[in-house]
């Protein structure tokens, strides 16, 4: 996980503020998440082509039939018109059901917070650093003063 980290830190996918709020970099996270899901549809659809290949009750009859599938299945729409018949074309539209919705989850989140704005998280937070670095200050400031103050009372008394 922290190998992870550090690639996400020198990736330049976010940067981060002033505040230390990570702030994304939302088209390059949806260039990915697209690239990632055309990749895995491509190679898991080319995979389970040439494992229905060779079965003879396969509706999969075509290179296009098993990209169909693996796209009807990373959304998890399956129309029911081609299905995997062999072990294997059927672990590679398992693998495209998870990998699928988790990448198109993602990539929905990825809209939801950056178009519809939904939970900018990111303002709110800069704003109460903010808020809680001027009530600082103002703290050192009044405790400055108290101790002058006592200072001052001190010389009095004596």
């Amino acid at each position: 996980m922290i190998v992870i980290q550090k690639a996400m830190e020198k990736s330049g996918l976010y940067n981060i503020d002033e505040y230390g709020v990570k702030n994304y970099n939302y088209y390059v996270l949806g260039v990915i998440s697209i690239s990632l899901l055309a990749f895995l549809n491509v190679t898991l659809g080319g995979l389970t082509f040439l494992a229905e290949l060779e079965a003879t009750n396969s509706p999969v009859q075509s290179l296009s039939d098993s990209i169909w599938l693996m796209l009807m299945s990373s959304t998890t729409i399956g129309f029911g018109d081609v299905y995997p018949v062999t072990f294997i074309g059927r672990a590679c539209v398992f693998m495209m059901f998870v990998l699928g919705v988790g990448i198109l989850g993602a990539v929905g989140a990825i809209f939801a917070n950056k178009i519809l704005g939904f939970a900018d998280t990111n303002i709110k937070n800069r704003e109460l650093k903010k808020q809680n670095a001027e009530i600082y200050q103002q703290n050192s400031e009044i405790y400055e003063k108290l101790i002058a103050l006592e200072k001052k009372l001190d010389s009095l008394e004596k």
